[in-house]
């Protein structure tokens, strides 16, 4: 049950954006229960090999996923009602020989990963104009605050309460009181949440916050959440897109975050500011992207985890990469990105990205002594670097339209490796999604 305060704060935001004036046009729309809803089925085959350089374990997994997920419309009337539900499978393809359950790709069963592993979801929901309220245990939000990755088979959900809103042009809002997790290498859905680096855990999570598009160049968003007894933490983005001339544009993405200590501190005292300032240069088919980050504060900056030892996307810094997030304390980071859209060279669906991080000036020296970050005092000074490869290509028609083919390669190396390793990593990914309805 939500604590009085939480309670407040979900009526307040449920206030606030079902408070406006403007005509119900999304449920005055609505078609019905059956008419709006969608059938939708994707198949995902991930191989995982992550080499690490030392002389631990390597984490290699390759598996099968299967997802199918219903979306029913709305009842007709003032208010609208529906449900949402899912089904999720894998199977186990390769992942023996001191490999298994290393890399979050298999679901461990306490003798390694198991063959075959299944579980289901469902939310009811209910819409007024629209505001959307869901309650279930199939929920995926993706925010700066609360981002339930999908960078697996299956993806990370969570049960509890979620609010969305867009009654006001160029307003997307949002807030929710969430109670449990199911990681994406689990079946079970009443796991707690986690601070993914501290290791420690929290019974439920509470956000509100939203977007707003001031034009179609200029965009602003904040976000505010509390993990209990860990943290409260704030985010702020502001997002310019400058067009120069029809095949020419610059843009420039400003993050910061301020997290801070929470009821029982099970984290130990924070007080993290983390930012970073991206500024890219688009011309044609071409993206060259500049990229400062810069964490002030004594602990690491840290985010989202959905059990132990998950890392999810609740960390929307530039420099936040495929193997690390340059996010120790007082570390700072510098980044090069380049992309390719081939499709201004006549092959559209085939893109091409290529970045190096360089991180430096780690300093945990003073590491507060109740710290769960205490394992990062030996990484004081450490340098670091990361290369990523990501090649993608997306079938634009015929019987295989949308099968989806990625490869993705990552190369790390530590200088100390006092709080993290060197090691390579490959990750391919095949998609189909097929719409039954």
């Amino acid at each position: 049950m939500p604590t009085p305060r939480r309670a407040q704060l979900l009526a307040l935001a449920i206030a606030t954006v079902t408070g406006s004036p403007l005509a119900m046009a999304g449920q005055a729309d609505s078609e019905g229960f059956i008419e709006d809803g969608h059938l939708d089925f994707l198949t995902r085959n991930l191989y995982w090999n992550h080499d690490r350089k030392d002389q631990l374990n390597d984490r290699r997994e390759w598996g099968q996923g299967f997802r199918l997920d219903y979306n029913s419309g709305y009842t007709q009337g003032t208010l609208g009602f529906g449900i949402d539900a899912s089904a999720y499978a894998l199977i186990k393809l390769d992942g023996g020989n001191g490999y298994s359950g290393e890399a979050g790709v298999l679901v461990p069963d306490g003798r390694g990963s198991a063959r075959e592993a299944s579980s289901a979801g469902a939310a009811v929901k209910v819409r007024l104009s629209e505001t959307e309220l869901k309650y279930g245990n199939n929920l995926r939000p993706y925010n700066p605050v609360f981002a339930a990755a999908d960078a697996r088979l299956v993806p990370g959900t969570a049960t509890g309460l979620w609010l969305t809103s867009s009654e006001i042009s160029g307003l997307s809002a949002e807030a929710a009181h969430l109670t449990a997790a199911k990681d994406f290498n689990s079946t079970n859905g009443s796991d707690d949440f986690y601070a993914a680096y501290a290791g420690v855990s929290s019974n439920s999570v509470d956000f509100i916050g939203g977007s707003y598009a001031v034009s179609d160049q200029l965009s602003f968003s904040l976000y505010g959440s509390e993990y209990e007894d860990i943290w409260r933490q704030y985010y702020g983005n502001a997002n310019y897109t400058y067009p120069i001339n029809d095949s020419q544009s610059l843009n420039f993405d400003l993050n910061i975050y301020r997290t801070n200590e929470q009821g029982k501190a099970l984290a130990g005292d924070l007080g993290v500011t983390a930012w970073s300032l991206a500024g890219a240069y688009s011309i044609g088919a071409h993206t060259f992207k500049l990229t400062y980050q810069k964490i002030d504060g004594d602990a690491p900056f840290d985010y989202l985890g959905l059990g132990p030892g998950s890392y999810h996307d609740s960390i929307y810094l530039a420099n936040s990469s495929q193997l690390v997030d340059f996010n120790g304390p007082n570390e700072k980071s510098y980044g090069v990105f380049y992309n390719l859209d081939f499709a201004g060279y006549g092959v559209p669906g085939l893109t091409f990205g290529v970045r190096y991080i360089k991180g430096s000036d780690v300093d945990a020296s003073d590491i507060p002594a109740n710290s769960a970050y205490t394992w990062y005092a030996d990484g004081s000074s450490e340098e670091h670097w990361e290369r990523d490869f990501d090649i993608q290509y997306v079938v634009q028609s015929g019987k295989a339209k949308d099968l989806s083919l990625r490869l993705r390669q990552a190369t790390h190396r530590i200088g100390n490796d006092a709080s993290d390793s060197s090691s390579d990593q490959i990750r391919l990914i095949v998609e189909y999604p097929y719409s039954f309805f």
